[in-house]
């Protein structure tokens, strides 16, 4: 078992009331802290953030939900129930691709008709590779679950066991995409199957086949969406926490933590002073490294994965044969993460995300209207370091005319809002990416920033920045674990 916090953590600030935060205050309650959760905005959500437009009810974060019994643990910590706070709708198919040359798959979770629709789109060969593919994805998601994605980690030596023989004999430390090859040979079936990584903010080629299990999340458990949009997920766990006690409060600036020695004893706002035992930071990278006083120093900075432009839509209509996710890939594939990775350029043959939630959840856009969210990858501020607020409407531009060119979205829609690298970095996020530091091999399990970053200190850090990484279902387990970790 991971080291738990040393002394007394009978009250704890939580900071931040995103989905990291709301975890961790769910799952310290249920263990019988006391609980205060500080948030910057007026709602919680965090990046899983809410815009209203012309009757649009946007959200401005992540579009994809998977693997919901996680928030049944959290709900279920403060024995709450999901079906009682929570409508989640499964999608069927879980995505929609277009490719390049014409051809489209809908990717279905359930396998009899995922098979039947590989076979219809590249044959028997390939639907039998696809069996072979998803059986090996649920062992290495089973492989991973507990020891990987579910633990946190004081030394690399943490690692080491049956269940490390285990992914290694089932290739997680070789290449995403050489171990998708070995199953699927047909080049839109790998994409389908690999671009998952750019959630890891690596490509294909360079991420460790060990991150299929995200392709896992999304392809063989399922994808959700909440009715009355993904700002539901927030809303119902903070109405949970706050139903069993937690104290929230919103519209506060956290500007410093007051210490004696290691320990913290107070969190600072800019109006008041709230003594506690502990502190979960849920706050994102930059931000907790500015309370924690640049500290703690790693060797090597850290990589931050690439960044994003996404733009707001409303459309006349939908065009036919859309999915609630559509994935619309460009005939170039190695050389665009070459692109937005390492030469910092916006893609010249772009793949691109295209959500409409309206099809699942109408009433999030007016009567006649269509709600729909166009996401971009793009290379992060550090990477390339572009005047955003000139290049972002132009390149938002772009985006929905390739989308129309490709017959994806409708002529006449109209840009509601644009969010670029600038917005993001002016909301906190370093270097201008939602999707924090990179999953490199020296930034994944033990070697990625820790969630107790000193050993005699009080204070434990949440989010995508920490163990186990990026997507709502790690910041999720992440919550999860900051609250192991202050265990009484």
């Amino acid at each position: 078992m991971a080291r738990a916090v040393k002394g007394r953590t009978d009250s704890v600030v939580v900071v931040g009331a995103g989905l990291a935060g709301l975890s961790a205050a769910l799952h310290l309650r249920g263990a019988g802290h006391d609980v205060t959760v500080l948030e910057q905005r007026d709602h919680p959500g965090g990046l899983a953030g809410r815009l209203d437009l012309a009757g649009h009810r946007i959200d401005t974060g992540p579009t994809v939900l998977t693997m919901p019994e996680l928030l049944d643990d959290a709900f279920a910590a403060v024995g709450a129930r999901r079906a009682d706070h929570l409508d989640l709708v499964p999608l069927s198919p879980a995505y929609r691709a277009e490719f390049a040359d014409g051809s489209g798959l809908d990717v279905h979770t359930d396998a009899t008709a995922m098979e039947r629709a590989v076979a219809e789109l590249a044959g028997d060969r390939e639907a039998e590779g696809y069996r072979a593919l998803r059986a090996w994805l649920t062992r290495l998601y089973r492989v991973e679950r507990d020891r990987f994605l579910g633990a946190s980690f004081d030394s690399p030596l943490d690692l080491l066991g049956r269940d490390l023989v285990a992914l290694a004999r089932l290739g997680g430390f070789g290449s995403l995409s050489r171990a998708v090859g070995r199953f699927v040979r047909d080049d839109r079936l790998r994409r389908v199957f690999t671009f998952q990584a750019l959630y890891a903010g690596v490509a294909p080629a360079d991420a460790l086949a060990a991150y299929a299990v995200i392709a896992y999340m999304d392809t063989v458990a399922g994808v959700w969406f909440p009715r009355g949009g993904m700002r539901a997920v927030p809303r119902a766990l903070a109405d949970a926490a706050t139903a069993a006690g937690v104290r929230f409060h919103y519209g506060v600036e956290v500007v410093g933590l007051d210490r004696t020695g290691p320990r913290v004893t107070a969190v600072r706002t800019s109006t008041d002073r709230v003594p506690c035992d502990a502190v979960v930071l849920a706050t994102g990278p930059a931000q907790s490294t500015r309370l924690l006083r640049g500290q703690p120093r790693r060797p090597r900075p850290l990589r931050w994965s690439p960044s994003a432009v996404v733009v707001h839509l409303s459309a006349p209509r939908v065009v036919d044969g859309l999915g609630h996710h559509t994935i619309s890939f460009g005939t170039a594939w190695e050389s665009t993460f070459d692109e937005i990775i390492r030469r910092g350029r916006l893609m010249s043959d772009p793949s691109l995300l295209l959500t409409t939630p309206t099809l699942t959840d109408p009433g999030l856009a007016p009567a006649g209207r269509h709600l729909q969210y166009a996401l971009a990858p793009c290379p992060n501020l550090d990477v390339a370091p572009l005047r955003w607020d000139e290049v972002g409407p132009r390149y938002a531009e772009e985006v929905v005319g390739e989308l129309v060119a490709r017959k994806l979205l409708d002529p006449g829609v109209e840009v509601l809002s644009v969010v670029t690298p600038g917005d993001w970095a002016r909301s906190g996020q370093a270097a201008g990416t939602p999707f924090s530091a990179a999953h490199t091999f020296g930034q994944t399990g033990p070697f990625r920033p820790r969630n107790l970053p000193f050993r005699e200190g009080n204070v434990v850090l949440a989010g995508s920045g920490t163990t186990p990484g990026v997507g709502i279902p790690p910041v999720l387990i992440s919550g999860r674990l900051a609250a192991e970790r202050l265990r009484r």
